[in-house]
């Protein structure tokens, strides 16, 4: 019963204080300055940095980053994260954050979502993400805190060891669904008294219509004994319609298509656990992803600088991370590791590392990207017809073998990978 015990054990109201979820145990804090300067320094450059002066006051005892979501009118949507968040957890839920209020053209709620990101903003939405596990500890530093959790043992960045091994147990991704409750509470807005003041209606209506169904009509959500306490306690504080449609999103991108105890997605209280099933079992769920969300994670995708091996962007069953990892478009290699990369169907943008990398785009127009101009690269054909890219700089792109790659990308001068084999014009 460990997942059902982590599942109830969430925050759900969105105005309600971090502390509210509990824990007896360690105390929240920062493991030493030392760590704390580390993780900042390297996380610089991609807009990671040290607790505001604003919230130093009540933010800087007990956490050691920060990032923000900037909305149009200017102000913002913050993360804090605890030292043993690490930036890749951090930048993923920045990312994830950013695709939730990225506008989907043609979208019935999501075309454009600047007044649900300015709502957001207005009313101070604020993500808290903590260490270890929800429950683990006790959380009285952050007493008076409003802020969405998301703890470090469920926050499974692409590429770490626990997306790659799909681990369920204890480390259930569960990045998609806290991140969508605090758009849904502080953004979309829910229909229940007392609640946040929300910018788009229409769409909770809709949303609210799919959950009656889903829990009351055809019995797609939540029908199991296991959580019948659970869905009165949601049904009180108004937060059916968050519970419901963070299901069916983590379903839409195949974050329980690897799962194998029980038929459905989120533990099996949801009647599917892909895309597919959705359409066909839920179509008014369905409905609702196209209404707001792109089908495509389009956010690039750093995996950990410690990966090592091929990772995947094509659906193979015998592959089961491949369910979540068919939805992404864009993806860069980190660090120094030998590692190499396959696209899907999509237009891939896949960038390597500085070790020795194979970039396969696969189906698709796909575009390999280079960090320096064309002039700091060797170009030769392999033993097995790959073009080679051999960087002269040290320490930044290594050696790079093309296959199914359609275009280059050097540093922001785009050229067909045509145009790059040896003895012809443009390699003269």
């Amino acid at each position: 019963m460990a997942p059902l015990n982590r599942l109830l054990a969430v925050c759900l109201l969105p105005c309600a204080a971090a502390s509210a979820c509990g824990g007896q145990a360690a105390p929240v804090g920062q493991d030493g300055d030392a760590a704390c300067v580390a993780a900042l320094s390297a996380g610089a450059e991609v807009g990671i940095r040290t607790i505001p002066s604003d919230y130093a006051a009540t933010h800087g005892e007990a956490f050691c980053k920060y990032t923000e979501v900037t909305a149009p009118n200017g102000k913002a949507i913050t993360i804090f994260a605890q030292v043993e968040i690490s930036n890749a957890q951090l930048i993923y839920a920045r990312s994830v954050l950013e695709f939730f209020l990225e506008d989907v053209p043609g979208s019935l709620h999501g075309a454009d979502k600047s007044a649900i990101a300015n709502r957001m903003a207005d009313n101070g939405a604020s993500m808290l993400m903590l260490k270890g596990h929800d429950g683990e500890h006790d959380l009285s530093a952050l007493e008076g805190l409003r802020g969405q959790p998301l703890y470090e043992d469920e926050t499974a960045a692409p590429g770490s060891a626990w997306y790659i091994e799909n681990v369920f147990d204890g480390h259930r991704d569960a990045t998609f669904e806290e991140i969508f409750h605090l758009v849904h509470d502080f953004g979309i807005g829910v229909d229940y008294e007392g609640a946040a003041r929300g910018a788009a209606p229409e769409y909770q209506a809709a949303i609210r219509a799919a959950q009656i169904n889903a829990l009351d009509v055809e019995g797609l959500w939540a029908q199991d004994d296991r959580v019948s306490d659970w869905i009165e306690e949601l049904r009180e504080e108004g937060s059916l319609t968050q519970e419901y449609i963070a299901s069916v999103i983590d379903s839409y991108y195949g974050l329980w298509g690897p799962y194998t105890e029980r038929p459905g997605g989120m533990w099996g209280f949801y009647v599917a656990k892909t895309r597919d099933a959705i359409a066909t079992a839920d179509p008014r769920g369905f409905e609702l992803m196209q209404m707001f969300l792109s089908p495509v994670l389009t956010f690039e995708v750093p995996l950990p600088p410690d990966f090592e091996g091929t990772f995947t962007m094509t659906f193979d069953p015998e592959t089961p991370y491949t369910h979540k990892s068919r939805y992404l478009r864009d993806v860069t290699l980190t660090g120094s590791e030998h590692a190499n990369l396959v696209g899907n169907e999509l237009d891939n943008r896949l960038r390597g590392n500085a070790g020795n990398n194979v970039l396969d785009g696969g189906p698709g127009f796909d575009t390999a990207a280079m960090r320096g101009p064309r002039s700091d690269y060797d170009v030769t054909v392999s033993s097995t017809a790959d073009l080679v890219l051999t960087d002269r700089v040290a320490n930044r792109d290594g050696s790079v073998h093309l296959r199914g790659v359609e275009e280059v990308d050097f540093g922001g001068h785009t050229m067909p990978t045509a145009d790059l084999i040896p003895n012809s014009e443009e390699t003269q």
